[in-house]
């Protein structure tokens, strides 16, 4: 015997959960999405730039910061075939509304995109709604919409309290002696973490060629201001 079962109904259904303005995630009340996505997609970068060194002929390639991550996802509506053919809007807007300046906070309000079990640490995606593109695909012989697309992105949500890593830099003065094959600019990235401040050793130490460093010598680290 067989027998056609949707499956969509079978599963967790993903939720969209509205934080409050002291940033507390809204559980009693979230919206529902109709029908689950077949994918959604997360994308995270870096920035760089690049810093000249004296004798290279390309660029050294420096760790600027991090991006905030995306998240893209497409939902589907449609109210034609199970809500009795109601206007789509309906459900549709609950979500665009979220692109709106919530007067307390002055801006669009954090949301968390909660879908999977908790035990299995899926990782909920906590963001604010960048862009909503709603597409309107069938309707009632008056116009109403009954069936829609939309392509949502979210960008990641950071609290301001959350700490900063914290990075390992020069606080202090000190010495070291140069080894062999060691480039100022080298020593610099070792030091500070950063090798465009090569020019700072290279200061403290009255050297004008940096690319001229004699293996055993001792020079200064100057404490970064």
């Amino acid at each position: 015997m067989s027998s056609n079962t949707n499956f969509d109904s079978e599963l967790t259904k993903a939720q969209i959960h509205v934080h409050d303005e002291n940033g507390n995630r809204q559980k009693d009340n979230p919206i529902h999405v109709l029908f689950n996505p077949q994918q959604y997609s997360i994308d995270k970068s870096n920035q760089f730039a690049n810093i000249a060194v004296p004798g290279r002929q390309s660029p050294i390639i420096q760790f600027v910061r991090g991006e905030s991550e995306t998240l893209s996802v497409e939902l589907f509506f449609d109210t034609y075939t199970y809500k009795g053919s109601e206007d789509v809007r309906i459900h549709t807007q609950k979500i665009t509304d979220l692109l709106n300046i919530n007067g307390t906070i002055h801006a669009p309000p954090v949301c968390t995109l909660v879908w999977g079990k908790a035990d299995l640490k899926t990782p909920y995606f906590t963001g604010i709604i960048e862009k909503a593109t709603t597409t309107y695909t069938m309707f009632l012989s008056d116009g109403t919409p009954v069936r829609a697309k939309m392509n949502l992105s979210f960008r990641q949500f950071e609290s301001p309290d959350k700490k900063e890593v914290k990075l390992n830099s020069s606080d202090k003065t000190k010495r070291l002696v140069v080894k062999s094959g060691d480039p100022l600019w080298l020593i610099a990235s070792r030091e500070y973490g950063d090798p465009s401040k090569w020019r700072n050793i290279a200061a403290a130490n009255g050297i004008n060629d940096p690319l001229k460093l004699k293996p055993g010598s001792e020079i200064v680290i100057p404490a970064l201001d």
